[in-house]
């Protein structure tokens, strides 16, 4: 869903754009526990209730939302993309909201539902789930730049999956075997004794790391570590009426990960024109003039930006 369909979070959730962050709460808690599949079996109960969390997501956190109400959806789904909100989402807040449910296995049902939409790495079953890192950079452009768009090359360094193993972590032609550890479980069981009870702990696999495997043969040129590291050129579309500040999103070009790269955000600085100053989509210019033009009026020239 692009940003020219979607609803507007706050009509999402049925609260006023000054809502406290009790009221969006107690909203959500709500429309949540309706739309909620294991409770709601309607053909559109999962996306209506994707389409709730998603607004809370955004509303329950100050910096989204702020950045949401001054850019609205067209240049907030520049900054995040859908699985970017869910990942840093306030788990803690979800987790309090549905402390009375319970998914499968006990688990929390925010972690079972999400975990479908976006893989287990919300449940922490067996592998994590292994994400890119986003990446920053800054760069500076001219006013004129700024008025009337430019494409421009930056360098990075970023890590790539690697080119001789494919991300495989071994050398072409090796083999891989189960992991004597966990048995292929990628899970260890641990239990420890308090007196008459025992506790019993299930952790990742520190032997494979929860892939359940073991590499015989690490790949030469990435060391087992399925990335390597590379300088790459990158041509960013800057558009006309950028602001100082502002960011742009190229998504898929941040760190590698096995499970989906990171996003590389671009942040713009005007530098500071001789002449001109900028008012929001207006220029100002300071031009002295005599007294005499002031006191009778006179035609006089001034400088345009291009």
């Amino acid at each position: 869903m692009n940003h020219l369909t979607k609803r507007d979070y706050y009509d999402v959730l049925g609260v006023a754009k000054d809502a406290s962050k009790s009221d969006i709460k107690k909203s959500y808690r709500r429309l949540a526990m309706q739309y909620h599949p294991d409770k709601n079996k309607e053909s559109d109960a999962t996306d209506k209730f994707k389409e709730v969390s998603e607004a809370y997501a955004v509303l329950s956190d100050d910096k989204k939302r702020e950045q949401y109400n001054q850019y609205g959806h067209a240049g907030f789904d520049r900054m995040y993309s859908q699985e970017d909100i869910f990942k840093s989402a306030n788990f803690r807040d979800f987790e309090d909201i549905f402390g009375n449910m319970r998914g499968s296995q006990g688990r929390n049902p925010f972690e079972d539902l999400f975990g479908s939409f976006f893989g287990s790495g919300f449940g922490g079953q067996g592998r994590g789930r292994e994400f890119g890192s986003d990446l920053e950079f800054e760069t500076e452009i001219t006013l004129e730049d700024a008025a009337k768009g430019i494409k421009k090359e930056i360098s990075i360094y970023r890590s790539v999956v690697c080119s001789r193993c494919k991300g495989s972590r071994a050398e072409p032609g090796s083999s891989t075997s189960t992991c004597s550890t966990c048995r292929g479980s990628g899970q260890v069981q641990q239990a420890r004794r308090m007196g008459p009870m025992a506790f019993h702990t299930v952790t990742t696999c520190p032997t494979c790391h929860g892939e359940g495997s073991k590499v015989e043969k690490p790949c030469k040129d990435c060391a087992g570590q399925g990335r390597t590291r590379e300088k790459e050129h990158i041509n960013v579309n800057i558009p006309s009426g950028i602001e100082n500040g502002m960011r742009i999103r190229l998504e898929g070009l941040g760190e590698y990960g096995r499970d989906g790269s990171g996003d590389l955000y671009v942040s713009i600085y005007v530098k500071p024109h001789k002449y001109f100053k900028r008012a929001d989509d207006n220029l100002l210019l300071e031009v002295p003039i005599p007294f005499t033009t002031a006191a009778l009026g006179d035609k006089i020239e001034v400088p345009t930006l291009f």
